[in-house]
């Protein structure tokens, strides 16, 4: 599980570079919802791994 949250947050910060510096401006919009959405998975991923890991 921690491992798909570590795909999806490199994923995210590949998305919000191509995004954020203008190379795909056509673009944009969708770059920057992916990011928003692989982050608020990375972080819920990054929550549920570190809970189970404690049991």
């Amino acid at each position: 599980m921690l491992y798909y949250a570590v795909v999806f947050f490199i994923v995210a910060l590949v998305a919000g570079l191509l995004g954020f510096t203008g190379i795909v401006a056509g673009a944009v919009e969708i770059i920057r919802i992916l990011f928003v959405f692989f982050v608020i998975l990375f972080v819920v991923s990054l929550i549920i791994g570190l809970k189970q890991r404690r049991r």
